[in-house]
């Protein structure tokens, strides 16, 4: 007991404590909830057009030449009303090597294709994966949701292993 402090003075009443445990677990909560909707923001621009195909542009894409951030190569319609390009351009990644064939959609008005199939469904998602993870530690270090957390780690991680093994 501190000497300054009276015998009957308590740190805290048990009112504060509560609203404060409710603030943490409000604020915790958003936190987490913009992270997730973040992933599926991230995720969306490019999923759209992969999972969504009806109407679009369908093909095969024979990489010929790859530039510091883009594949490039000649497009080979596979869908109905799909025109064959001279050249469509390829996010670089790690997945993308010259002189491979890809199946690929064509995003409306322009050149730009995102691949399709199962590994384009699952590379789509990968942002996704990546929030999961970081939401998973807040709902572990701030929601005190231990069994959540694990939930949302494991599935972030089995979205990203996925994604790795097929791409």
């Amino acid at each position: 007991m501190i000497p300054a402090m009276p015998a009957h003075a308590t740190p805290s009443s048990p009112a504060s404590a509560v609203v404060l445990r409710f603030g943490r677990f409000a604020a915790m909560g958003t936190v987490a909830v913009l992270i997730l909707v973040a992933g599926v923001w991230a995720s969306w621009g490019t999923a759209q057009h992969v999972m969504l195909t009806k109407g679009r542009e369908r093909g095969t894409v024979e990489v010929a030449r790859c530039g510091s951030d883009a594949c490039w190569g000649r497009f080979t319609p596979s869908s109905a009303g799909a025109q064959p390009r001279s050249r469509v351009v390829l996010e670089k990644s790690v997945a993308v090597e010259r002189g491979r064939t890809y199946t690929v959609v064509v995003k409306p008005g322009g050149e730009d294709a995102v691949r399709s199939g199962p590994a384009g469904v699952l590379y789509a998602w990968v942002p996704l994966g990546g929030a999961l993870l970081l939401a998973s530690v807040v709902v572990a270090g701030g929601l005190l949701r231990t069994r959540a957390a694990w939930v949302l780690a494991l599935s972030g991680v089995a979205l990203l292993t996925a994604a790795f093994v097929t791409v």
